[in-house]
């Protein structure tokens, strides 16, 4: 938030209650951008000192005491009272606005995905964009599978039926039209029937982004970490070509 002399006219601002209302709105939000991003930064550098697995159980005890002092936070300065973790609003809310609140999110997550990549494309080619995307991927997925496997109270090693109910509350889930379904020899299929990147991209009369090095890392990271004995296969992901009437698809097989 930038505050020249446009912004603020001759006023001086020095501290928060110089503020006008606008300004404080855009300072809270702002606040909020910082604290994702320090929490982000902190996760990636215990990465660093201590590996990937480590920083995941790290990241998972910190966000557990943050949340639980973000709660009593609301309470004490907004009243907002909160039920075995969740604020008493969002519980009253009535289920359907909760699933409206749902698409939203992801619809924010995706997009703010593609500004990511269009970002890093505009200025430094589509090289670099797709080899950050990919290496974003490695480590979203597996922290998405293992996020989604504690909210669903998944055992260790829940097989393919376990994954099949994890692969319908990633972020994507919300988006997408999939399905999944099992071959003659048990293995479970997977399509995405129509993507929401690629069905934007029919749209506008353009190729399909060529995806499958990032969903090569992607469906094979949230399947591990899901299950450590599942191994993924990838049927098609373009730029392979398909007739098959879906966008991409993919096979997983358990080991044991």
């Amino acid at each position: 938030m930038k505050m020249d002399m446009a912004q603020t006219g001759s006023r001086e601002i020095f501290r928060p209650e110089d503020m006008d209302s606008r300004e404080l709105a855009e300072l809270l939000f702002d606040m909020m951008h910082r604290m994702s991003v320090h929490h982000t930064l902190w996760f990636r550098e215990v990465e660093h000192q201590l590996g990937f697995e480590k920083a995941m159980d790290v990241m998972q005890e910190a966000w557990n005491k943050t949340k639980s002092v973000m709660l009593r936070r609301l309470d004490e300065t907004f009243g907002i009272h909160a039920e075995d973790g969740v604020p008493e609003t969002l519980l009253k809310l009535p289920k359907e606005k909760k699933l409206s609140m749902l698409d939203m999110v992801a619809k924010d997550w995706i997009a703010m995905d593609g500004v990511w990549f269009q970002a890093v494309e505009k200025r430094y080619g589509m090289n670099d964009a797709k080899r950050c995307n990919d290496s974003t991927w490695g480590r979203f997925s597996p922290f998405e599978a293992l996020s989604v496997k504690k909210l669903l109270g998944l055992p260790e090693h829940p097989g393919l039926k376990g994954l099949e109910q994890a692969l319908n509350f990633r972020m994507y889930g919300r988006l997408n039209v999939q399905s999944c379904r099992y071959d003659e020899e048990g293995a479970l299929i997977f399509t995405m029937d129509s993507c929401r990147v690629q069905a934007a991209r029919r749209r506008k009369q353009m190729e399909a982004y060529p995806c499958k090095s990032a969903g090569l890392v992607e469906y094979s990271r949230f399947a591990a970490a899901i299950d450590d004995r599942i191994r993924t296969e990838c049927i098609c992901c373009p730029p392979d070509s398909n007739t098959d009437g879906y966008d991409c698809g993919w096979r997983f097989v358990c080991t044991e």
